[in-house]
């Protein structure tokens, strides 16, 4: 059965998580000199190009004074070389190349190969040694590009922002000089009114202006959601106080009790079944529901902390899994030479390994896999969807702070453990 809407946007948000853990480990990676070689292949290359462009440059890093970086950037490029036979064609965004040397204790070194297909196309070729990999170009590539503006307004107040994937970012808010109502009569209650309706004009305008420069500056722009407490939002829209190219993009109007910053989070939230496909209203379901069983008597179909949902994992009665992409965690598993205890435990990092037996002993890694993606294999064995939650939203930083970054929906209860 072909794989659902929801399902490829988890694939590819699960993608994009690999590709970022990658960067952020490419990123830390320092060479003693220019010794870490990253190559850009754009989809549009000929292979063969590529291979004969890498192998005048062997040619020309053979006149490297230092060994040490002569025989890294010649190592770098024959390993490579070897790598594009594998490849008839680029990948449909392309493929990149960082390999080199970077040093570890001592005076010693070791060769880090990276080889990543991008989330967007490479738009162009790049061949570059240095002391650090090349990769300002592709952290553009994580930021979320859907994004939606946002208007609340009455006539005391407006407050234009975004909401840029998950994050709501206030742009100005607008106080306004529209005179309160009087109780003047006769000719002066006319010449007041007019003056009042010239002030409002202003204001909407000024409100507009802003609106116009701030929205229009948004190449991915999706949709427009208009808010506030009374009649003056759907008059704003009626009366085309907007860019004519932004009108068109207005989704709807909602009724809000604010028009300050918090109206603006108000918004968004009156908005959510015209917003049902974002991430952001995803995560917060998902939360809601999770909170919602934790508020049973009995639990609920609620699981969450590591060994807990582990548990429930191993059991297969976790239908959703929510995990936080802030986790940097790794699984490593490890055997002690003088106890002979092995296991698997969850580390910060490799260096923290010990033997829980007897720590004064260095125990052998055996294998190191990172946090994440070793729940999406055990999910995978019992069927169990995995959603990936963002610690840009407030749902996002309630799972990792308050939930230790993990929690499950359960399909059935399963009691303690």
């Amino acid at each position: 059965m072909a794989p659902d809407e929801s399902d490829n946007e988890r694939i590819m948000e699960k993608r994009r998580y690999d590709f970022k853990r990658a960067l952020e480990e490419i990123r830390n990676i320092h060479g003693r000199g220019t010794e870490l070689v990253s190559v850009y292949v754009p989809p549009d290359k000929q292979i063969s190009d590529v291979a004969n462009y890498l192998r005048n440059e062997y040619s020309q890093s053979q006149n490297i004074k230092s060994k040490r970086t002569n025989k890294a950037v010649t190592g770098a490029i024959e390993s490579i070389l070897a790598r594009l036979k594998y490849f008839k064609a680029p990948p449909e965004n392309g493929v990149i190349f960082f390999v080199g040397e970077a040093p570890t204790a001592g005076d010693q070194t070791r060769q880090v190969q990276f080889v990543l297909e991008p989330p967007e196309p490479i738009t162009s070729f790049m061949y570059r040694c240095d002391s650090e990999f090349y990769t300002e170009k592709l952290w553009d590539m994580l930021d979320e590009k859907t994004t939606f503006g946002l208007l609340v307004i009455d006539r005391s107040e407006s407050t234009i922002g975004l909401l840029k994937g998950k994050r709501v970012i206030p742009v100005k808010n607008i106080q306004s000089l529209v005179p309160s109502k009087h109780g003047r009569g006769g000719q002066s209650a006319l010449r007041f009114e007019r003056l009042i309706e010239i002030a409002a004009h202003e204001f909407y305008k000024k409100t507009a202006d802003t609106a116009n420069e701030a929205f229009l500056a948004q190449p991915d722009l999706k949709g427009i959601l208009i808010g506030g407490p009374g009649p003056t939002k759907e008059f704003f829209v009626k009366e085309e106080y907007l860019h004519h190219e932004l009108r068109k993009k207005i989704i709807d109007t909602f009724d809000t009790g604010y028009t300050d910053e918090y109206g603006l989070k108000e918004l968004v939230e009156k908005a959510k079944e015209s917003l049902a496909d974002l991430d952001l209203m995803r995560e917060k379901a998902l939360m809601q529901r999770l909170l919602e069983e934790i508020r049973k008597s009995d639990g609920g179909l609620a699981s969450y902390g590591e060994e807990q949902v582990r548990h429930a994992l191993a059991l297969g009665a976790v239908d959703t899994l929510l995990i936080s992409e802030g986790l940097r965690k790794l699984r490593v598993t490890m055997k002690c030479p003088q106890c002979g205890w092995s296991g698997t435990l969850t580390l910060d990092r490799v260096e923290d390994a010990k033997c829980p037996t007897c720590p004064e002993a260095t125990p052998v890694i055996e294998s190191s896999v990172d946090f994440v993606d070793a729940f999406y294999e055990d999910a995978s064995k019992v069927g169990t969807k995995v959603e990936l939650l963002s610690v840009d939203s407030e749902e996002g930083e309630l799972l990792l702070k308050a939930f230790g970054g993990i929690a499950a929906i359960l399909r059935y209860g399963i009691g303690g453990m």
